[in-house]
């Protein structure tokens, strides 16, 4: 799912990246908020808070929500500006390298961000930075079909899409719209079980919750080519005897 690109990719290629990123993303945001009590994975609280504190002149503490969007799209950036650098590298590590770094990020927040957990407004910059990361590259590797950070647009294209269920009656209009459905639905559900599971352990784990989205996404970046080198060793092998 992180190694196929552009017309080698598929519609089951994006239920499984959409599962598994909204999974994480549905931690994230469950343990960011319980830990620091702030928004991690999407910025539109935020601006609406800086716009408030800028009319009301604290602009120090506006500053602080200023740079979570600044953090969010910081790590938008570094996502887009490694999978540029990668396709002219190397194609096969286009989306792997930055799925890596992402979990990387988490791990690192999982072990040490109690060091960091008297300064909440840093350990929020590094999740917002993560889930910026994470949005530029399942948007950029599914072409903006998939997005799994937050679900107000998610909500909005399910209700057009359950409205188009009466009019649009052609098969294959119909085929497409419910395989659109299905791909709300699959993001939506699989944000709130990691979401729910999150709840539910950060009482005993606290921020090593993270540990399970990081080795989650470790996993699922790494499976396709665990698979297709067992593949091409298969095909070498049967070639020998």
């Amino acid at each position: 799912m992180f190694r196929h690109i552009g017309d080698a990719r598929t519609y089951s290629h994006n239920i499984r990246i959409a599962s598994l990123l909204s999974f994480v993303a549905g931690i994230v945001n469950v343990v960011g908020f319980l830990s620091v009590q702030r928004l991690t994975t999407n910025v539109t609280g935020h601006f609406a808070f800086f716009i408030d504190d800028v009319f009301k002149l604290n602009f120090w503490h506006g500053l602080i929500f200023l740079l979570y969007i600044v953090f969010f799209l910081l790590g938008s950036f570094i996502s887009g500006f490694l999978v540029e650098s990668i396709f002219r590298w190397n194609k096969a590590y286009v989306y792997i390298i930055p799925a890596i770094l992402e979990s990387a990020l988490l791990f690192f927040v999982a072990f040490l961000g109690k060091l960091i957990h008297t300064a909440p407004d840093t350990l929020a910059f590094l999740l917002l930075f993560t889930m910026g990361l994470q949005n530029s590259l399942v948007t950029n590797i599914s072409k903006a079909t998939v997005r799994t950070t937050h679900l107000t647009g998610l909500f909005t294209d399910l209700g057009i899409e359950l409205s188009q269920l009466f009019f649009y009656h052609e098969p294959e209009q119909k085929k497409k719209l419910l395989s659109s459905i299905r791909l709300r639905f699959t993001i939506i559900a699989f944000f709130f079980i990691g979401g729910t599971g999150a709840g539910l352990l950060y009482s005993s784990l606290k921020l090593k919750v993270l540990i399970v989205a990081g080795a989650v996404l470790l996993i699922g970046a790494t499976f396709d080519y665990w698979k297709y080198g067992i593949i091409k060793a298969k095909r070498k092998y049967s070639r020998k005897t």
